[in-house]
């Protein structure tokens, strides 16, 4: 975990507001942060059924400016990025020689020559030194991290909610699409991104930390007696989970591949070259590798990360996620197998404490939004 020069935990612009509300700081990726406020369940209940709002501003924000941005990320990630358009974010990840992943990122296309790239707050200054070390060509970048915050509000009601208080039409706004835009008790406009971490429809509004308060408290008092929730980590863990979303450190690291991680999808073998193309080839090739599946447990006991996962009493991977799904009401969790051991309906044993618990594969994601 990174802290700052003293070793002291960083806070958001929104911790105040956080105790303020009851919030439970736990410390994560360098800053204290609420891993809960009302409970886990509560929170992960406004999401799915209504909407929550998170600080996310632990995430780093990096913006990047040249003309030469697109062939310069194009050559160190594994998704394409020179094709994005103004107005279009992106799923990536930074890849090492071996093809493992340096960090899973999104970046967000404002103008022909303007980007905002989100890194995971335990990367940020590894992502920092990394695209720093890197840069080529005309890219300049400028690490926004304490001056930057970032809200989300997620849920089926994120549109009616949030609509009221930006300067830009979110219903017509799709998947993956961005905009700048005015923002009720923002004095410069935002980059609001229909983007999330979730599996629900969402927002989320970057935006100056001097203005996080303002935003966050006016969203709060206008709708917390409707259902909205302040959520913490916890919830957010659960939600990503049911939704299959991979969590750096967990379902891919610096040795598990993207392929690994079942991001098969956002590989671009097509591109001429990037970093860790060969390996990610060759991986591809053989076919054998480990990876990671998703598991329902049978009991009542839960699978935690570390876990022995066992093919017919053999040690043949381990527990990576786990957690109640309260989406799916049952312990779910994602492993690292091998091949043998990954396909659906396999079944399996998790060894909790020396006893031997039984699970079986089952396609990802578990918990799909239903479609309006």
């Amino acid at each position: 975990m990174s802290t700052d020069v003293d070793g002291i935990l960083r806070r958001t612009a929104l911790f105040d507001a956080h105790l303020a509300l009851g919030g439970r700081m736990v410390p994560f990726g360098g800053f204290d942060m609420p891993v809960q406020y009302a409970g886990i369940l509560k929170e992960h209940d406004a999401v799915r059924k209504r909407a929550g709002l998170f600080d996310l501003s632990h995430m780093g924000q990096f913006e990047l400016r040249g003309a030469s941005v697109g062939e310069w990320a194009d050559a160190l990630t594994i998704n394409k990025v020179a094709t994005m358009k103004p107005g279009q974010a992106r799923y990536n990840v930074f890849t090492n020689e071996r093809g493992g992943a340096h960090d899973d990122v999104i970046f967000y296309r404002l103008a022909d020559e303007r980007w905002l790239l989100v890194v995971n707050a335990a990367n940020a200054d590894k992502m920092w030194a990394h695209v720093g070390a890197e840069r080529s060509g005309d890219v300049q970048l400028t690490d926004l991290r304490g001056e930057r915050a970032l809200i989300a509000i997620q849920g089926p009601r994120s549109v009616e909610w949030l609509q009221p208080f930006v300067g830009v039409e979110l219903a017509p706004m799709k998947y993956y699409a961005c905009a700048e835009a005015a923002v009720r008790g923002s004095r410069t406009p935002a980059v609001i991104a229909r983007t999330g971490y979730t599996g629900e429809d969402g927002f989320e509004l970057f935006l100056p930390a001097s203005d996080a308060v303002a935003v966050w408290d006016t969203l709060l008092s206008e709708y917390r007696a409707h259902g909205l929730e302040p959520c913490g980590l916890g919830a957010r863990d659960v939600l990503r989970l049911e939704a299959g979303m991979p969590l750096y450190g967990h379902e891919m690291d610096e040795e598990i591949t993207p392929l690994q991680a079942g991001l098969a999808w956002a590989i671009k073998f097509d591109k001429p070259a990037f970093r860790g193309k060969a390996a990610l080839e060759a991986q591809r090739d053989g076919g054998d590798f480990s990876r990671i599946a998703g598991l329902s447990m049978q009991g009542r006991v839960p699978a935690r990360a570390g876990y022995p996962v066992l093919l017919d009493g053999a040690p043949v991977g381990e527990i990576r996620s786990g957690s109640w799904g309260p989406s799916v009401q049952k312990n779910i969790a994602t492993a690292l197998v091998s091949a043998p051991a990954a396909t659906a309906g396999t079944r399996l044993a998790v060894e909790v404490r020396g006893t031997a618990h039984v699970a079986s594969v089952e396609p990802l994601p578990f918990y799909r939004r239903p479609k309006i």
